[in-house]
């Protein structure tokens, strides 16, 4: 929209009413994008205009975040000129201009639950309240989602009386209506559906769960096992607005090359949530979103910050703490086998009431402040949010640990994966003779120091011939003379692997086996039991496994021909090591 005293010679659009929208912080802009289009959906008579006020600590990425939405935005020093029917915010914070126009506040989180430094002086303040001043002038109205949300603020700021408007959360609704897509979010992700999706939530502020615990997620990365879970984040856009992405991916690049699903600033982290397994988070209301969908919860973190009496300490009352130093595979799985589907509704009713309404309920309030009546087309919907991107780039080198032992149906072979760039996180292998370990990586591998030291190197393309990946092996194996396998997935059907000695094992499995660089560690494995034989011999039982190769492809295995099959149906895991095991079938 064209602004200034002469705005209407240069308008196609000739609105009836004016709204704007005062943009301060990201949280609070992205509130507002996510809402407003549905309720003013194919209405004429609306004019919309976005004013930047650049006075916050975290204003840095609002205008870019602006921009890629295409909206019109102006200096907020020409608010003035525009007159505006109505202003409306996610941000408390703002400088309100003179005028008479009602101000209505969207809450950027949930309810009334942190305590914020106050930008006017050196106090804390109740994050999501508006200036007396602006409550004195009877112009503002602020949004809530539960009437205990207005009982709380009559307590503290008896001015707010009469000034709160019932209207419920439209990211929750939102966020409801999305659980059926989530099969599509867990794939956009790229997370397989025996995957378990750990995500880790986090807020802002010296006591939320990184400025306590920066380095958690790559100790969830290093102790979870690589080819059962994935790990995510969702981190507060004030982290990313105070501190700069650069900085945040430069202080997390450790468990983003370990494979951590660093999920984008906006939007992202709503199908993320929707996606996973289970969430560790703190006080931040990204937890309570969790928790109120039913998700199970860890909580890594709980801050002073957080206000008593509030929907959040509910939710601190019933879910378990993590303990940081423990043993984080074992609290993760115990968290999910002890959750139940009801174990947070109280939290849920205590922070939202009659989800499924929320925008129907705010366009009727927009429409009733902006003195114009309401659409005759039906009152919006919560609709399921889109698919997110995947965030990651693929892990390159690993630290493998195979496992030999036997069970009821015969020798068995497990094998675990830690990501190298966690590896430190894991801990020493324990010294064991039926456990053999080496270094893995991908051919794309881009520290030459792990490649020229990794035992096996794993082909990232699928060659279409046979003789290429031949080709492709010979040339790695020439290139590499420290490696002692390569392997190259051939058509997406079989994997070849070579051994330095010229040998070639052509091997097919079905099932999340086929992984080549699962199939090249337990043909590592083979080399190593051709050094020791006896080992095998000595090998101990690995409870839990559900499936073995036989003794005779084990032998076969080592005296191979080229022309050798491996032939592997779906992989077991091994319950109590968490080893990827493998049964197969020489021909």
């Amino acid at each position: 929209m064209p602004v200034g005293h002469d705005a209407h010679r240069w308008s196609t659009f000739h609105g009836e009413r004016t709204l704007v929208v005062a943009a301060r912080t990201v949280t609070s802009t992205v509130r507002v994008l996510e809402s407003l289009p549905a309720l003013l959906r194919g209405d004429h008579r609306v004019t919309v205009v976005f004013a930047y006020d650049p006075t916050s600590a975290f204003d840095s990425g609002v205008l870019s975040l602006l921009h890629d939405a295409g909206c019109r935005v102006m200096p907020w020093e020409q608010l003035a000129d525009v007159a505006p029917d109505l202003i409306l915010s996610a941000s408390e914070n703002i400088d309100v201009p003179e005028g008479d126009c009602p101000v209505l506040v969207l809450p950027h989180g949930v309810g009334f639950q942190k305590l914020v430094p106050d930008s006017r002086g050196p106090h804390e303040r109740l994050s999501g309240v508006v200036p007396d001043s602006l409550l004195e002038s009877g112009r503002a109205w602020l949004a809530v989602s539960h009437p205990s949300q207005e009982e709380q603020l009559l307590a503290t700021h008896p001015k707010a009386a009469g000034r709160t408007l019932l209207v419920g959360d439209p990211c929750l609704d939102e966020l409801l209506s999305s659980r059926p897509r989530r099969p599509a979010y867990r794939e956009a992700l790229g997370v397989r559906v025996d995957h378990k999706l750990v995500m880790v939530s986090s807020t802002w502020g010296p006591t939320s769960l990184l400025g306590t615990q920066p380095d958690l997620p790559a100790r969830l990365l290093a102790q979870l096992p690589y080819d059962e879970y994935k790990v995510g984040a969702i981190v507060h856009p004030n982290v990313w607005s105070a501190h700069g992405a650069w900085q945040l991916r430069t202080l997390q690049t450790t468990a983003l090359d370990a494979g951590l699903l660093l999920m984008p600033a906006v939007h992202a982290w709503r199908p993320a949530l929707v996606a996973a397994d289970v969430l560790v988070g703190d006080h931040g209301s990204v937890s309570l979103y969790g928790a109120s969908l039913g998700t199970p919860l860890l909580l890594a973190a709980f801050g002073a910050d957080a206000v008593p009496g509030t929907a959040v300490h509910t939710m601190a009352d019933l879910a378990p703490r993590l303990a940081p130093r423990g043993d984080l595979h074992e609290q993760i799985e115990d968290a999910v086998r002890e959750h139940t589907p009801e174990r947070y509704a109280p939290v849920a009713a205590r922070a939202f009431a009659e989800p499924g309404h929320a925008l129907a309920r705010l366009r009727t309030a927009l429409y009733r402040l902006l003195r114009l009546p309401e659409p005759d087309a039906a009152p919006p919907h919560p609709l399921a949010v889109p698919l997110p991107d995947t965030p990651t780039a693929p892990v390159t080198s690993w630290r493998v640990t195979t496992e030999v032992g036997e069970d009821s149906g015969g020798p068995t072979v497990a094998v675990r994966r830690v990501p190298s760039a966690v590896a430190g996180y894991a801990g020493a292998a324990p010294e064991d003779p039926t456990l053999f370990s080496h270094l893995a990586c991908t051919d794309d591998e881009r520290d030459g120091r792990v490649a020229t030291s990794a035992s096996v190197i794993v082909r990232r393309r699928t060659d279409p011939t046979t003789a290429g990946a031949l080709r492709w092996i010979q040339d790695t194996l020439a290139r590499l003379p420290g490696s002692l396998l390569a392997v190259s997935d051939v058509r997406g059907q079989t994997c070849l692997a070579g051994l330095r000695d010229g040998r070639i094992v052509e091997a097919t499995a079905t099932g999340e086996a086929r992984d080549p660089g699962v199939l090249a560690s337990t043909s590592k494995m083979r080399r190593s039991l051709e050094q020791d034989r006896n080992r095998f011999a000595r090998a101990s039982t690995v409870r839990g496994m559900a499936s073995s190769p036989t003794p005779k492809a084990l032998r076969h295995m080592a005296s191979a021909s080229p022309a050798s099959v491996m032939s592997l149906p779906t992989a077991g895991v091994d319950a109590d090591w968490s080893r990827r095991s493998a049964k197969g079938t020489y021909n």
